[in-house]
């Protein structure tokens, strides 16, 4: 449990949802729970794939926002660090005592830039990714002005269509000039083929990440002859981490949401055509609900509704359930059809997001549990932290 919030100064139900040595039935709903043996299979699993293959695993903490979610992907998978998205997101990071911290984005801010330069006097290693040479002189700026280094990735775009440079004559021209400047250290690149992470089909993905891999050992190569060293060669996500994490080219893979696994990502297909929620990893997230009226024949209504998660990717699934299903939702209500009338009132299921990493953020605590007992609560350490 994490020792900076005192639990037991909080009240069910107003500020937690749950105390450790509950039963899980007990648990106030709507919450995340998460299952803690899967949850530590999964992380377990992840770090022996990247120890097979000779790479690291730099976790993406975008996806649980969590301090002490990182440091139990530390702790059983061995993992080098975190990524994340925003300045204030790596601070709650590196003031939570994670010292590794990569930034696997631009940051242009004057204001945000001045933050960035600050990390590291927290005692964490600061990385983050350029794509425009112009934004060298003010990320050395910044830190030269608190006497700091910041590490800088080029960035590749390799197939997304977001952020990154697209030509290798671009890399090679930021990492000179990352390389000169005062504050500032060239540590590598950045490529993660985002776009294709979700796509059905093992051999569409690898597709995709074969023209990514080429782009980046082209940059690697045309460095190596301008005497720039990569440290770092990171991407790969839950749909590709085998692509990246076997191409001999990436040293650093940067996946999230296998450790909570997600309905999106769950229908994606392995090599062998089966689901990657069925068998490559265990779904251990679940948004637990209630349901609160049966005022329909047909039709339960549960307290999980828009609020309590993101439906961008989808709706949730009941999980372990066929005999139900949920179809609908609007601001405070999840409509789920129950043909036979076999659900009652305050009867309590598990709900598989959509899509993990924004549902994350919409609560404040994980509830830990293992074998029908809360085990632990976890605060969403670094939710709303957007800027």
């Amino acid at each position: 449990m994490n020792t900076a919030v005192n639990v037991n100064e909080l009240e069910v139900g107003y500020d937690i949802p749950a105390v450790v040595g509950m039963d899980e039935a007990d648990i106030q709903t709507p919450s995340l729970v998460v299952d803690l043996d899967a949850l530590e299979r999964n992380i377990k699993k992840m770090g022996d794939f990247a120890k097979a293959n000779g790479v690291r695993h730099r976790v993406h903490g975008k996806m649980h926002k969590s301090v002490d979610v990182a440091k139990l992907q530390a702790e059983l998978g061995g993992s080098c660090g975190v990524c994340c998205q925003k300045v204030s997101e790596a601070e709650v990071f590196a003031r939570g005592g994670i010292n590794d911290v990569l930034v696997s984005n631009q940051v242009r801010d004057p204001r945000k830039i001045d933050r960035l330069a600050r990390i590291p006097k927290l005692g964490a290693r600061t990385i983050c990714c350029v794509d425009d040479i112009d934004n060298v002189a003010d990320l050395s700026v910044g830190a030269v002005r608190h006497g700091t280094v910041i590490e800088c990735l080029v960035e590749i775009d390799c197939g997304a269509g977001r952020c990154g440079v697209t030509t290798t004559p671009d890399v090679v021209a930021i990492a000179k000039a990352i390389d000169a400047a005062e504050g500032l250290k060239f540590s590598g690149i950045q490529a993660y083929q985002g776009a294709m992470q979700h796509l059905d089909d093992y051999d569409a993905r690898k597709e995709k990440i074969a023209v990514a891999v080429e782009m980046v050992r082209d940059a690697v190569d045309a460095l190596n002859v301008e005497g720039l060293t990569c440290d770092i060669v990171g991407g790969g996500g839950t749909g590709s981490y085998y692509f990246e994490g076997t191409s001999g080219v990436y040293n650093e893979l940067q996946c999230g949401s296998y450790a909570f696994m997600d309905a999106d990502y769950g229908r994606i297909l392995d090599n062998n055509g089966n689901r990657i929620d069925e068998g490559e990893w265990e779904n251990a997230l679940f948004i637990m609900t209630s349901v609160m009226s049966h005022a329909k024949k047909d039709k339960a209504i549960c307290d999980a509704g828009l609020k309590a998660q993101s439906v961008d990717s989808g709706l949730p699934f009941i999980f372990g359930r066929d005999d139900v299903e949920y179809v609908k939702c609007s601001d405070e209500h999840g409509v789920i059809a129950d043909p036979d009338g076999v659900l009652k009132v305050n009867d309590k299921l598990k709900l598989v997001p959509g899509h993990c990493d924004p549902t994350c953020n919409v609560h404040d605590w994980y509830v830990g549990v293992r074998n029908g007992k809360v085990e632990t609560l976890w605060p969403v350490s670094a939710r709303g932290k957007a800027y």
